[in-house]
Formats: C-alpha cells, structure tokens, sequence
C-alpha cells in the first residue's frame, strides 16, 4: 500500500514540476522589469513570480528526487523477494536454441514444376 501511495506522489509531483516549468518566464522576460516597466503592480511585488514559481519547482523537485529513491528501494526489496522465493534470476535463464537442422531451412515435398522450354523466351547472344 504504502509502494502505491509513493507512486501517486510521484506521478503528482512530476505533473507539478513540469506544470511550473512551463508557467515561469525566461531570463530575458526580467530585463524589462528593471527599468520599471510596469513590474511594481504585479501580485508577487517588484521580482514578479520568478523566485517564488524556482523555490516552489526546487521543492517539487526534492520531492520528486525523494519518490525516486523510494521506488528504487521498493524495487530492489520485490526483486529481493524474488530471489529468496527459489525462483531463477530472468537475466541468468538459459534458453536453449533450436537446432539449425530442425527449422532453419525448409525443405520441399515436391520440385515445383518446370515451364516447357518453348515458352521460355530466349537471348541472341550477337547483340
């Protein structure tokens, strides 16, 4: 249970992230502001909402960093679990291949019939 709650946070996070990413402005946007181009009225003062959307993407971005390394270690514990099962390691299976004389070539029944020779077209070998 608490492996699905992790992955629900994760998934969350990551829609935030890439949700913040995309509402914040990029660094040539600021120059205007600093010749008083109208910044000092918006809701977040004079910086407008630059180091509040960064602080808020580095948080997610911990956050998101953290779920990572959560679910690595849910993964190494079920992979661990695997092993102690008795079951084989999949990457160590050993699947034997088949044999090039049962299938790799195929084989007729019969010779497919031949065309009579006259309606084979022939090439003069003068031109």
């Amino acid at each position: 249970m608490l492996q699905t709650v992790v992955i629900v946070v994760h998934l969350l996070v990551a829609i935030g992230v890439v949700a913040l990413v995309l509402l914040q402005q990029g660094k040539g946007a600021d120059a205007g502001a600093s010749f008083g181009s109208g910044a000092s009225a918006t809701v977040f003062g004079s910086q407008g909402s630059a180091t509040f959307l960064s602080r808020i993407t580095a948080i997610l971005a911990g956050v998101f960093f953290l779920t990572s390394l959560g679910l690595g270690f849910f993964a190494a514990q079920q992979a661990g679990r695997l092993s102690q099962e008795g079951l084989p390691d999949p990457a160590v299976l050993e699947v034997p291949a088949p044999n090039a004389e049962e299938g790799d070539v195929p084989v007729l029944e019969s010779a497919p019939p031949t065309a009579p020779a006259g309606e084979v077209p022939e090439v003069e070998e003068g031109k």
